[in-house]
């Protein structure tokens, strides 16, 4: 029997879905737990079920290239990379975030300047430089995956495009959130074809997760 492959985010998105996944009755083995584990696959109590632990930007190419057949992604990466390959199913709730525009304090907030390009730091190009097409502006995005709140302060550009949870880290770099591109939370996604193969494994997994989100 082939093995589902359920791929999950390393960080804060995963700390807030083991207490889901303890509830639905899937105990991944003890090193998934561990932060200082460098094992990335994990098998569980299903014998047809094991897991991956990975970035959160790179769940959804998993899923997407069948590499994976579950997965749980937030709806920056799933509206960064928009595969076809991916069923969104279902709202987990968790992970609840916003991708959104920063900007030094003292600069102007009109996008519109520099005769309609802008500069962004940011990790979400596709994201990005759609947002701002719909404007009429041409955005130039230097991409960045960490510490984008320096890129203003270093002079790289004064508006960045990243996520936001509570506007803390924003504020102690003199930056102020000035527009909300995308309201974010983590989906349970499948891959398509993965869904029409393995419907029965799949469903049951899916079915489990219904019983505890929609209560």
């Amino acid at each position: 029997m082939k093995k589902i492959i359920m791929a999950v985010p390393k960080g804060r998105i995963l700390d807030e879905l083991n207490p889901i996944l303890k509830r639905i009755g899937i105990l991944p083995e003890k090193d998934f737990y561990s932060h200082d584990s460098r094992k990335l696959m994990f098998e569980t109590n299903f014998k047809f079920l094991n897991i991956i632990r990975v970035r959160s930007f790179d769940v959804a190419t998993f899923v997407a290239l069948g590499a994976a057949q579950i997965g749980i992604a937030g709806d920056d990466v799933l509206n960064e990379f928009n595969y076809e390959e991916i069923y969104k199913v279902l709202d987990l709730k968790i992970g609840k975030c916003r991708l959104s525009i920063a900007k030094k304090k003292n600069s102007i907030s009109d996008f519109s300047d520099k005769e309609g390009h802008i500069l962004v730091a940011t990790k979400y190009k596709n994201t990005v430089t759609n947002y701002f097409a719909k404007k009429g502006i041409r955005a130039e995005c230097i991409k960045l995956n960490g510490a984008i709140e320096l890129a203003p302060k270093l002079g790289i550009c004064s508006t960045i495009v990243d996520l936001v949870s509570t506007g803390k880290t924003i504020k102690e770099n003199n930056l102020k959130e000035t527009d909300i591109l995308l309201k974010i939370t983590s989906k349970l996604i499948i891959n398509k074809i993965a869904y029409k193969l393995m419907n029965d494994n799949i469903t049951s997994i899916l079915d489990k997760f219904k019983k505890i989100i929609n209560g």
